[in-house]
């Protein structure tokens, strides 16, 4: 008999909910043709939104918790 059982549940969830992100992500259809007006994005394919400002504190902030978790880790 096994002493050290593994728990099969939270896999089973794990890839159920993966499987249906990714069946609802197919299941949306291709997207429609851009918009033919002049209110539209000015470029294609939208968005046109830089990230790097939020993107570039949120990594250093990962960074710096990752660092003192380590720190407190060995001491």
């Amino acid at each position: 008999m096994l002493k050290n059982k593994p728990n099969i549940k939270p896999l089973i969830i794990t890839l159920l909910l993966l499987f249906i992100s990714t069946a609802l992500t197919y299941a949306a259809g291709p997207p429609g043709p851009p918009g033919g007006g002049g209110g539209g994005a000015p470029c294609w394919p939208p968005p046109c939104v830089p990230i790097d400002g939020g993107v570039s504190l949120l990594i250093a902030a990962g960074i710096f918790y990752g660092g003192k978790k380590i720190y407190d880790n060995r001491k």
